[in-house]
């Protein structure tokens, strides 16, 4: 009797949170459809990006000094360093980088 009533009350929570689901993405199309689901935005805009590498090439400033400037991690200088040197290279093979571009503006 244990095992079966086990069973039911299963049945019902696989059943409540196949229900849950589906309604989490009928509200996740609307709010893509107006517009509203775009996810974390940049903590930088892409001239505060391009200047802030630009500090790390001239030597003039470490890492961490650039980062504690414009009030970001470490992280994200690695980042933003990597993402010029990526669209240089598609720059200089011909190449364009508008899907990476594109994913992270949004």
């Amino acid at each position: 009797m244990g095992r079966l009533l086990f069973n039911v009350l299963a049945m019902v929570a696989e059943f409540e949170s196949h229900l849950i689901r589906l309604r989490t993405r009928e509200g996740m199309k609307v709010a893509k459809v107006k517009g509203h689901l775009r996810g974390k935005q940049p903590k930088l805009t892409r001239r505060q990006e391009a200047h802030m590498v630009s500090l790390i090439h001239s030597g003039e400033y470490s890492t961490a000094e650039v980062a504690d400037l414009f009030s970001v991690g470490r992280s994200t200088v690695y980042r933003a360093i990597e993402r010029q040197r990526t669209e240089a290279r598609a720059a200089a093979t011909g190449r364009s980088c508008d899907g990476l571009n594109a994913a992270r503006d949004g």
